[in-house]
């Protein structure tokens, strides 16, 4: 077994940073520790209200992307798996097995992002549907001020708050629009003018790390599968990081392709990914729908208000 993986570590890339209570105990599974801070559940807002969901099964846990890379990283190198510093390029294969970089597997599992060449290479990108939306991402060396992630509402864009150390927090924009950070975060003025308020170090945001970009998020895949390559993580579709639920997906239905692995057989990954990824793809889904109206989006935040019990059990459907 190895990993082909061309880039140094730890990896930095744009992404909201807050693990739900399942990834936490999968990551716990794993025996991976990474350091970071709780979080209690989830705070919707807008302008005008804003509304709790508290986690029934154990805290959420924010943590620096490159803090969760490095253990991840560490734990490859603890199980005695080969790092390979070299991109896949060309994937050629036959009824037996796999070459790429050079090095022959009986199979291959393509985890290689949101635009994945694998993925491509082997025409399993369909075209998406729907605005394109974007993600920003961006450190500040303020001190949380919450227990929560936040998660503020404004028309077309959404800005996610992750307390990730004592001195730092996240703040993740997803949008439709194009434009640079700033303006972007100027949609939140409430949010804005806090984090300049708590920011008494008289550091620059740019300090912590600058902006980081990833999108069109949207990404339509045909098949999970195609012959002996197995599309695994984003590479293997995505619908919006609307819900936070990316890396516990992807981490189940990692679970999911080594057990078809062992058992040699490949055809059953795609029915079994299709199991693991269905709660975060119907909910997610059915939100995004919502949030692509803008009648129904303005009510969001409303209707989570008035409901909060209904409001609480559908994040802890995607926390779990």
């Amino acid at each position: 077994m190895a990993v082909l993986e061309p880039r140094a570590t730890p990896i930095d890339k744009a992404c909201g940073e807050g693990l739900m209570p399942g990834a936490v105990a999968l990551l716990s599974e794993l025996g991976v520790e990474v350091p970071g801070l709780p979080f209690r559940g989830i705070h919707y807002a807008d302008a005008a209200r804003g509304v709790d969901a508290l986690f029934r099964n154990g805290p959420g846990l924010g943590v620096r992307r490159t803090a969760l890379h490095a253990g991840l990283a560490d734990a490859v190198a603890r199980a005695g798996i080969e790092l390979v510093p070299r991109a896949a390029g060309a994937v050629d294969q036959d009824a037996d097995g796999v070459t790429v970089a050079g090095l022959r597997a009986r199979y291959l599992a393509a985890a290689d992002g949101l635009h994945s060449p694998i993925r491509r290479q082997l025409g399993l990108q369909r075209p998406s549907r729907g605005p394109a939306r974007h993600g920003l991402r961006r450190h500040y060396p303020v001190r949380p001020w919450t227990e929560f992630v936040e998660v503020h509402w404004t028309s077309g864009a959404e800005a996610y708050v992750t307390p990730v150390a004592p001195d730092l927090v996240g703040v993740a924009i997803l949008t439709t629009a194009r434009g640079p950070y700033t303006d972007q975060l100027a949609r939140f003025p409430a949010l804005a003018a806090r984090l300049s308020t708590a920011n008494t170090s008289g550091a620059d945001a740019t300090d912590a790390g600058g902006v980081r970009g990833a999108g069109p998020l949207r990404q339509r895949v045909s098949s999970r599968v195609a012959g002996r390559v197995l599309l695994v993580g984003d590479a293997a579709g995505y619908v919006d990081a609307l819900t936070g639920e990316g890396l516990a997906v992807a981490w189940a239905s990692a679970a999911e392709l080594v057990a078809c692995v062992a058992a040699d057989r490949p055809a059953e990954y795609e029915r079994r990914w299709r199991r693991a990824s269905r709660r975060y793809r119907v909910l997610t889904g059915g939100l995004l729908w919502a949030r692509n109206r803008p009648l129904l989006a303005r009510a969001i935040v409303p209707a989570a208000t008035r409901l909060p019990r209904t409001f609480a059990t559908v994040v802890n459907e995607l926390a779990r």
